[in-house]
């Protein structure tokens, strides 16, 4: 699904007049920005119940190898974002 899509499923499923699309896309826009707030501060987490939780791991620097040369290189260390599906949504796609 596209952010384009999105924003259409949404603006259909609400089915109010005074939604338009470009309202639609202002929402979805903000909730998707608060997400990320909420991943970059201090908790780093999101909590979304029935559908899962985002949080962001940090990832050890570790030892690699370029596969054109077989030298050894530094991994370094980062952070990403996983994601864990609540129960109920992992039983919806079964």
């Amino acid at each position: 699904m596209t952010k384009a899509e999105l924003i259409a499923r949404v603006h259909e499923k609400v089915g109010d007049a005074t939604l338009t699309k470009k309202l639609a896309e202002s929402i979805i826009e903000a909730t998707f920005d608060t997400i990320k707030e909420s991943l970059e501060g201090d908790d780093a987490r999101f909590i979304y119940p029935r559908f899962g939780t985002f949080t962001v791991k940090e990832r050890a620097a570790r030892k690699g190898r370029n596969p054109q040369n077989n030298a050894e290189i530094l991994i370094p260390a980062y952070k990403t974002v996983t994601f864990k599906p609540a129960p109920q949504f992992k039983d919806s796609l079964n």
